[in-house]
């Protein structure tokens, strides 16, 4: 199935929600909703397929608060019926996406209480992700933040190659394009990762991870302690 919330599931409650489920295919850059929209799907990724939460500051800029790849989902899974979405809600590396409407979601819940138990534990999962973030943003340098954010979407995409610009890397870490170019820069001088158009290769995972934060290992931690084997494992 490709996606580690369903694949966690028995046969059984695996049945209630995959029998409701439609597959698309969303390519980088697609929005999946943006702040204000009522949102009448879950949505999960599968694969490599990567998407991000952001939220837009008074000044225009919009900062990312949360990574969500084939580990999870997005979309109103933790309410009752559809909601206002809060952030936005972007592909960042395409793939194919399963939906599942919001109604048939919850009639799945009240059916299972191992479903309903599955979401209420990633929507910890989540929480711990955003606080986390909040308090990598206020403390941590730029360096630790981009080698951070960049080991998040390896791991997750499950491949060297991030599809994403130095201008976006900028705009996601919600500091100037210079400051992202010159960490950039300074990492491909140390042989960690190279930039091509469109996109950044990691070249030395472990490298990369001796210079960023320990905030990535605190919220896998988190996810092996409530949903083991959820998070991708770092290869």
């Amino acid at each position: 199935m490709g996606n580690g919330l369903l694949a966690a599931l028995r046969p059984a409650e695996q049945t209630l929600l995959v029998r409701h489920c439609s597959e698309c295919v969303l390519d980088a850059g697609t929005v999946i909703c943006q702040p204000g929209d009522e949102v009448e799907y879950c949505t999960l990724p599968t694969g490599p397929a990567l998407c991000c939460f952001s939220v837009a500051l008074d000044d225009g800029a919009a900062v990312e608060t949360m990574l969500v790849g084939r580990e999870g989902a997005v979309g109103g899974f933790a309410s009752q019926g559809p909601v206002p979405a809060y952030a936005r809600v972007e592909v960042l590396h395409g793939g194919v996406f399963r939906r599942i409407p919001l109604g048939k979601l919850e009639a799945a819940k009240r059916a299972s209480p191992v479903i309903a138990n599955l979401f209420a534990r990633y929507a910890d999962c989540m929480m711990a992700q955003v606080f986390q973030s909040i308090a990598c943003n206020a403390t941590h340098t730029i360096e630790q933040r981009a080698a951070k954010w960049l080991g998040a979407a390896v791991c997750r995409i499950g491949d060297s190659h991030v599809t994403m610009t130095q201008e976006q890397l900028a705009t996601m870490m919600g500091i100037g394009r210079s400051y992202a170019s010159r960490v950039l820069q300074r990492f491909k001088h140390e042989g960690l990762l190279r930039t091509r158009r469109g996109g950044i290769e990691v070249l030395d995972r472990n490298g990369l991870k001796n210079r960023a934060c320990s905030c990535n290992d605190r919220v896998s931690a988190h996810f092996e302690r409530l949903l083991g084997g959820i998070y991708p494992a770092r290869a």
